[in-house]
């Protein structure tokens, strides 16, 4: 079972990291990835999904007879949805204490809750940060595009 399956199935959790109106896409429609095909869906390398798997952050992935990771649609539903803690600027200690909390059940709720309160106020305070620099940005390439234009009616 993936650290998904722990909760999602008896509770009705919301397991996606996709914006509601979308599908996930899959790779073929299957449900039984190797490593190798969830490293060319996902762009992470073999390196990293075993990483995630020791320290935690993907606690559980089935195997083959053989030995061999098989990673399941719920396993990359969970990735995107790491993916999109890691563009938050989530410190990884912060995402294995949120998939320990997933794993740990509904009474967790609330820290859960708390957790990604913080993680978007950290967000937003960002995106302010890089409004205030597209400004600033936006000003010197008006104040060059108006110097340029002046240059060049000078020479006309």
């Amino acid at each position: 079972m993936t650290v998904m399956e722990t909760t999602a199935e008896a509770t009705g959790t919301d397991t996606s990291a996709e914006p509601p109106e979308r599908e996930p896409r899959r790779p073929d429609g299957r449900d039984n990835y190797t490593i190798s095909e969830v490293v060319a869906f996902t762009g992470l390398s073999a390196h990293t999904l075993r990483w995630y798997e020791r320290i935690g952050l993907m606690p559980h992935i089935d195997r083959s007879h053989t030995g061999q990771r098989r990673y399941s649609n719920r396993d990359l539903d969970w990735l995107g949805l790491v993916g999109k803690l890691r563009l938050t600027g989530m410190p990884v200690a912060d995402m294995v204490r949120y998939a320990e909390m997933v794993r740990a059940g509904d009474h967790t709720y609330m820290d859960r809750y708390e957790l990604l309160e913080a993680t978007r106020r950290d967000v937003r305070a960002r995106i302010a940060e890089l409004q205030d620099t597209l400004a600033v940005l936006d000003r010197k390439i008006g104040f060059y595009g108006d110097a340029s234009r002046a240059l060049a009616s000078e020479r006309s």
